[in-house]
């Protein structure tokens, strides 16, 4: 299904995006947003592309099941709602937060080890009433906070430093980035730092999408299996309550999704068919309703998708318009 051997890495330029959605209030389209789209079928190949698939780019946040895989290969013995709480851009909630310090406790550690930048809560709601509550930035609020404490819990059972594990030259992310290789298949185009601190790797959409399909198509009790298992059956571990990458895993039997900063998004089904979504100008906006259409171009029923089909733009409180994909998005009847 899949080379054993790394391509080289994408090339370091500016994507050539392509219009995949459109902004139609009153019939007239009033914006478009630009972007990529990636699907693999069930044998591994491009059944569909749309805009710059092969151009590197960051995956943000969507790349962390790639990186609580590694954590996983390297004896991290976690799972269930701890181990997708490790791939998780976590909302905030009492629950993340609780999450958080058991691994820490697993370890010996405490948040004052905790290397993430301090920040409020992801979530809307969380953060207004963290706000309301009086309460500032925290590290353990921060929604990579399960990510880190999983990488000091590693570290610490590897008998790695503590102390620089978000250095690129440390053991830890040295390790990470070898199996990012490994799933994407190719090399990494860049490593920069990510927002939380830790480093980010530069692969392509369709590197980013093959990654999520070996993890999806796993044999069962692999560190890859076990990190789909727990996100698929923890979802709003790895996200949070309302969020819309949670509610698609609900909604799309066997779905694992992650979403990403700037408008990136990355699913996969068991049987190894696979979507990415990266929008240029990063709206979320955007995302989801074209994260939907790819999933459906993939042969997931649409009804299963209603939900997810595009939100209403309003004019004088009532719906007038709505975020639309791409008509080169429009499913087709045949299944990839």
């Amino acid at each position: 299904m899949y080379s054993s051997s790394l391509a080289q890495a994408p090339t370091l330029r500016e994507p050539l995006h392509a219009p995949v959605a459109h902004l139609v209030r009153g019939g007239v389209t009033e914006g478009v947003h630009h972007g990529s789209v990636v699907v693999l079928g069930t044998d591994g190949e491009v059944a569909f592309q749309l805009g710059d698939i092969e151009v590197a780019f960051y995956p943000r946040s969507a790349l962390k099941p790639v990186q609580a895989v590694a954590m996983v290969r390297a004896g991290l013995p976690l799972d269930g709602e701890l181990l997708s709480l490790a791939a998780a851009s976590h909302s905030g909630e009492e629950r993340h937060l609780a999450g958080a310090r058991r691994i820490l406790d697993e370890a010996g550690l405490t948040e004052d080890d905790l290397r993430n930048v301090p920040d409020m809560p992801f979530g809307r709601p969380v953060r207004d009433t963290w706000i309301r509550d009086g309460r500032g930035p925290s590290r353990l609020a921060q929604n990579c906070s399960g990510k880190h404490a999983a990488m000091l819990y590693t570290c610490k059972l590897n008998g790695w430093p503590l102390d620089g594990y978000l250095d690129p030259g440390h053991p830890l992310q040295q390790a990470i980035a070898e199996i990012v290789e490994d799933l994407t298949g190719q090399r990494i185009a860049h490593t920069t730092v990510d927002g939380c601190g830790a480093p980010l790797f530069s692969v392509s959409l369709h590197g980013l999408a093959r990654a999520a399909a070996r993890i999806t198509t796993a044999v069962p009790g692999t560190p890859e299996s076990r990190v789909a298992d727990a996100m698929r059956e923890h979802p709003e571990m790895a996200s949070g309550v309302g969020r819309d990458v949670a509610e698609l895993m609900r909604a799309v039997p066997g779905l694992l999704a992650k979403d990403g900063f700037e408008g990136v998004e990355v699913a996969a089904l068991p049987d190894g068919r696979a979507i990415a979504v990266k929008i240029s100008d990063g709206a979320d906006r955007a995302r989801v309703p074209v994260a939907a259409a790819a999933l459906a171009r993939a042969g997931v029923d649409p009804a299963l998708l209603t939900a997810f089909a595009g939100e209403s733009l309003f004019g004088g409180g009532e719906p007038v318009g709505s975020v639309r994909p791409a008509r080169a998005l429009d499913p087709v009847s045949a299944r990839v």
